[in-house]
């Protein structure tokens, strides 16, 4: 059988430990004789796993004490709801929030959050989504309820390499539902994180919220109890049933990255992941990456044929290889690679092996 590589942009792979971790713990956990999707989300089996997996993220990424961890459901989507319906109403009214549009995911983020507040497109860049415009030529709304940023652009591939400065007390919110855990961060330089899990942390159906603690209490009335912040930093993320099974994967995995050396040491191998693949599309004009250097994405690398009546044939030939999920999303078309904590270092040199074979034919 060929061995399978999978580009997914998510849900995407999973450490194939962890994999086989849970396929050996299905039936029974720990002796339990349950499933832990069989379990009571208050009974101590499950406490516990859900106590290891909050301490061990929370070493992972150096979380600040006066931070709550939460876990949720509804996804990155949602939470671009939740986000103004839990922030927009610690300031005066009408609130403004404050976006930089640097592709797809951003977009998204603005036209839910004009729902419940007034927007302000800080920057957005002039060439198409191929750049983080620089921070000089942001225009940043005095009092502004929040500063939004997706960090990393699945879609269209570009990546924060900084951290932006904001004014006053305005916090900075942060999606970084396709990258966290893939890089080293200053929690405290931001005032909420989140993110969907199915990148980076686990399967679909578990939401990430990362939360100063002075944030919390806000809610605009018209919130649901369920994603008011407070009331689920109260509850220990057990207000209702949480997604139990997403948050044991996830703790499987935060136990896996602090086996191989935590953050630091996955930042390093996805420096040496996206420095091959780059190299290979580099080398020649045969494909095309159109972001600018500065700000492509170390997880998610948008590529081009010169040729794209050869999309087809491409995309066949490496199915036939064992190289699966690389066309790029319907809204750009062309290919995509997402080369996430999970993809290994041999799947990408597959890929380049792959890039070089085919532009040679």
């Amino acid at each position: 059988m060929t061995h399978i590589y999978n580009f997914s942009a998510g849900p995407a792979v999973l450490p194939k430990e962890v994999l086989q971790q849970a396929a050996a713990e299905m039936l029974d956990w720990h002796g339990s004789g349950m499933s832990v999707m069989e379990m009571s989300h208050r009974g101590p089996e499950f406490i516990s796993i859900y106590q290891q997996a909050v301490a061990d993220l929370r070493e992972l990424l150096a979380v600040p004490d006066n931070y709550k961890i939460l876990f949720l459901q509804g996804g990155g989507l949602a939470e671009n709801a939740i986000v103004p319906m839990n922030l927009v109403g610690r300031v005066a009214q009408p609130a403004t929030v404050d976006f930089v549009h640097t592709g797809s995911w951003s977009g998204k983020s603005i036209k839910e959050a004009a729902r419940y507040a007034n927007v302000n497109v800080a920057a957005k860049p002039a060439d198409g989504f191929t750049s983080v415009p620089p921070q000089e030529s942001w225009k940043l709304t005095p009092g502004a309820a929040y500063l939004h940023l997706c960090t990393n652009e699945t879609i269209d591939g570009v990546e924060y390499n900084f951290v932006p400065t904001v004014q006053g007390d305005t916090p900075l919110v942060a999606d970084m539902s396709s990258h966290i855990l893939s890089r080293v961060i200053d929690v405290s330089k931001y005032g909420v994180i989140f993110g969907g899990a199915q990148k980076n942390i686990g399967p679909a159906g578990l939401t990430l919220v990362i939360v100063r603690e002075d944030l919390l209490g806000h809610a605009l009335p018209i919130c649901p109890s369920a994603f008011d912040w407070k009331i689920v930093a109260d509850h220990d993320s057990m207000y209702n049933t949480p997604p139990t099974y997403g948050i044991y994967i996830a703790g499987l995995v935060f136990a896996h990255l602090k086996k191989i050396g935590g953050v630091a040491a996955m930042e390093r191998i996805n420096i040496e992941k996206a420095r091959l693949l780059y190299a290979a599309l580099d080398a020649d004009d045969f494909y095309s990456n159109r972001v600018a250097v500065a700000d492509r994405s170390r997880m998610n690398i948008p590529f081009f044929l010169r040729d794209e009546s050869l999309n087809d044939k491409f995309l066949a030939g490496a199915k036939a290889r064992g190289l699966l999920q690389l066309k790029g999303h319907k809204s750009v078309g062309g290919m995509r690679a997402s080369i996430y904590n999970a993809m290994p270092i041999e799947g990408v040199q597959a890929l380049v092996d792959y890039l070089n074979e085919f532009a040679g034919r």
